[in-house]
């Protein structure tokens, strides 16, 4: 009897499921959006402590059992950051054929690559959904760490800080365009026609320098956002950044040999000149942090 009970309440609860399944959902992101606003709440309105970096470094030295619960709050942070990374990459799973289709666009469509490999197109598939997954989920990677850092800041900082996460993805997304648009069209007929050899590249060679240019090109363009963000928390001084332009543009120029596809010096300038701009945008927005 009792069997043929839970039988006829399986079988119940799979009709009503898709009333059921939905609710649940919607119930679930309902809860994870009040936490979430609980902890920007919490977030914002503690107290920070007074205490000079040097202090609280050489304390930590002293007793670094001290630090042990800060960095199982970044712990959880990271954790909560990377399971939407991955939550953000399944979803994209839809949209990757796609991304692959625009990617490939320079070459003249995906089918313009020959796979020599049985798992190259999974290996193409999967690197495709984590750059866009990675690129969903990076504002809300930003609020995670902007989390586990608020505490310790100035009230102007957090509401400074705060206003920043929309930002991430606009510059992440913009230093990607720039890859794409423009870097690209110069660096493949120069890696493509090198020395007259005919080249017919792999799906997963192409794919995996046109996403390793268009992930470092996009981190590259957070570079003002994150002097914008230290100069609001008091780390970084605009006339720091103007008295040391020298050192910056040798970095700058170590950087861009770094991510520059090529050994030529075209793709190289074409990687320094925004870099340098994007130096003296962030020299500007710490000027406006400061004020």
């Amino acid at each position: 009897m009792k069997s043929i009970r839970r039988v006829f309440r399986f079988l119940v609860q799979v009709l009503l499921a898709p009333i059921w399944l939905p609710w649940k959902a919607v119930r679930g992101v309902a809860r994870w959006l009040y936490r979430k606003r609980k902890q920007l709440q919490e977030a914002l309105h503690a107290e920070p402590e007074e205490q000079p970096l040097s202090d609280a470094a050489q304390e930590a030295f002293q007793n670094p059992a001290a630090l042990l619960p800060h960095l199982n709050a970044l712990r959880k942070h990271l954790l909560r950051a990377t399971a939407f990374w991955v939550l953000m990459t399944a979803l994209s799973f839809a949209l990757t054929p796609r991304l692959l289709d625009f990617l490939a666009m320079p070459m003249g469509g995906i089918r313009h690559l020959q796979a020599i490999e049985v798992t190259e197109p999974l290996i193409v598939f999967m690197r495709v959904s984590l750059l866009a997954g990675f690129a969903l989920s990076l504002p809300y990677i930003y609020f995670e760490l902007y989390l586990y850092v608020a505490p310790a800041l100035r009230p102007r900082a957090r509401i400074l800080g705060l206003t920043g996460m929309p930002l991430v993805l606009l510059f992440f997304v913009g230093g990607m365009a720039f890859a794409y648009y423009v870097m690209l069209p110069v660096a493949l007929p120069f890696l493509l026609n090198f020395m007259g050899i005919p080249t017919v590249p792999r799906p997963a060679s192409y794919i995996r320098f046109v996403t390793s240019l268009l992930f470092w090109v996009g981190l590259s363009f957070e570079f003002p956002l994150l002097v914008y963000l230290l100069a609001a928390i008091g780390w970084v001084r605009a006339d720091h950044l103007i008295r040391h332009w020298r050192v910056a543009v040798v970095v700058i120029a170590v950087l861009a040999a770094v991510i520059t596809p090529t050994v030529d010096p075209v793709n190289m300038l074409l990687v320094m000149a925004p870099m340098i701009l994007l130096y003296l945008l962030g020299v500007g927005l710490a000027r406006l942090a400061q004020h």
